[in-house]
């Protein structure tokens, strides 16, 4: 893994991405001696963050069918409510 401070960043960010490509090593960049960063090739992204995406999308589905059970109306069962819906009367 390759460690190179903020400046040597700034300076050379594009021979730097190029190393980083051609390599696939994570690059650490550090600012007065202390990590403040990590580049990773986007492929590395993808796959260390993909649970992470799936979670996310699975909270929000989880959230709008909380959402769509809050909007029901009254105490009607599905069947009395498909009943209705066809004209069926009781």
């Amino acid at each position: 893994m390759e460690e190179i401070n903020a400046l040597t960043l700034r300076n050379n960010l594009g021979a730097i991405l190029d190393r980083l490509t051609d390599s696939g090593e994570p690059v650490i960049i550090r600012k007065k001696n202390k990590i403040k960063a990590v580049l990773i090739t986007p492929e590395q992204f993808e796959k260390r963050f993909l649970d992470w995406q799936t979670d996310h999308e699975k909270k929000r589905f989880l959230d709008a069918l909380t959402q769509l059970k809050r909007r029901k109306k009254g105490q009607v069962s599905s069947l009395d409510h498909l009943r209705s819906l066809r004209g069926y009367k009781e």
